[in-house]
């Protein structure tokens, strides 16, 4: 991967927010929203998908090692019993042969490559089912369902209902993981996280490994996403702000809450989560601050010192509307996007594309 953006200037950056904390960065941005959101700053897409049929809610981005340009978006569709997976080209055209409907109520989707489950290396999408308390497992690229039918979670308590879901794999050992979220849950433990493997029939199954994470109760969970280099994941409890553990269950503090930030600054849900890398170590943090019609931008690696503080950066208006899901690459993927990808999910049932280079114009000069 080629990282385009400076560390050192984002770095000088971080360190004059150092000791401000979380709360008065958060207002500042909220302040200034109003007079941001005009329609010359607003982020445009260059790409805007065919609609789904029902509800569009999250995407997930397939790169294809091969050509980039022919890369997919998986999408789901949250209809009860005609939603599904959507396949889109990266011109926005639905790519039916690789499109899985009809599914009963795809909330979230997460995409892993390169992972090997039962002896086999493959890529995978995995999606929740809410209608039928279930994980999915496709094979990428032809989306090949591998799971028998599906997974079931949450020891089939339906009032859990599967949404949020986020994928990672283990460098130590290559062992793959899925992280699931639900509608509701405790106070403590909201979060399952199951290790995936495949049987001698090449069916992939799920082995609960734990329950963590904190849950104010107000909402749901939905967003979760994982960052798979530093090791964390973040979740998004909504109306209250984003939580930050450690991914691998074995870890020693595995149950300790690293962070909660942006907590101030949204209007209200706090919903999609991406990573976008700068470098191994640097980079950004994306969430999508759904009523506000905007991104709210985050240091990956936190401050000068204090690596689990995340102080927003900037905020940044979209086209988008009421975005629920999103997700970014850095991988050049075309001509149209050299720099990298964000997909914003928005109401009208579609997708937006977004060329990462409107995105940087609108970061901070330092952060650039």
């Amino acid at each position: 991967m080629t990282f385009r953006h400076s560390a050192l200037g984002l770095g000088l950056l971080l360190a004059a927010c150092a000791g401000r904390g979380d709360q008065p960065a958060a207002d500042s941005a909220a302040a200034g929203a109003t007079s941001a959101g005009t329609a010359a700053d607003t982020l445009r897409p260059t790409v805007v998908t065919q609609p789904v049929l029902n509800d569009s809610d999250d995407p997930a981005i397939w790169i294809d090692e091969r050509d980039p340009a022919q890369s997919l978006l998986i999408g789901t569709d949250k209809g009860d019993t005609t939603g599904g997976l959507w396949a889109f080209r990266l011109d926005g055209t639905i790519d039916s042969a690789r499109t899985r409907r009809p599914l009963k109520r795809t909330n979230n989707v997460d995409i892993l490559q390169g992972v090997t489950l039962g002896g086999r290396t493959m890529d995978i999408a995995v999606t929740t089912e809410r209608g039928a308390m279930a994980l999915r497992v496709f094979r990428l690229p032809d989306m090949t369902p591998i799971d028998g039918g599906g997974i079931p979670v949450f020891d089939g308590d339906s009032t859990r209902a599967p949404m949020g879901v986020a994928l990672w794999r283990r460098a130590r050992d290559g062992a793959v993981f899925a992280i699931v979220g639900g509608k509701s849950g405790p106070a403590s433990g909201y979060l399952w996280q199951y290790r995936l493997d495949a049987d001698a029939r090449g069916i992939v199954r799920g082995t609960k490994v734990r329950a963590f994470g904190s849950y104010s109760g107000k909402k749901e969970i939905e967003a979760i996403a994982v960052d798979r280099t530093l090791g964390y994941v973040y979740y998004s409890d909504e109306t209250v702000g984003i939580r930050k553990y450690r991914v691998d269950p074995d870890a020693a503090d595995a149950s300790v809450e690293l962070a909660l930030f942006g907590t101030t600054g949204f209007v209200s849900d706090h919903e999609g989560i991406g990573v976008y890398p700068t470098s191994d170590s640097t980079g950004y943090l994306l969430v999508s601050d759904q009523q506000g019609q905007r991104l709210q931008v985050f240091p990956r690696e936190g401050v000068a010192g204090a690596p689990h503080t995340h102080p927003v950066l900037t905020t940044i208006p979209v086209a988008a509307q009421e975005t629920d899901g999103l997700e970014v690459t850095a991988r050049a993927l075309s001509p149209a996007f050299p720099e990298g990808l964000l997909v914003m999910m928005s109401t009208d049932r579609t997708f937006h594309l977004y060329d990462w280079r409107e995105v940087r114009k609108r970061l901070p000069q330092g952060a650039r």
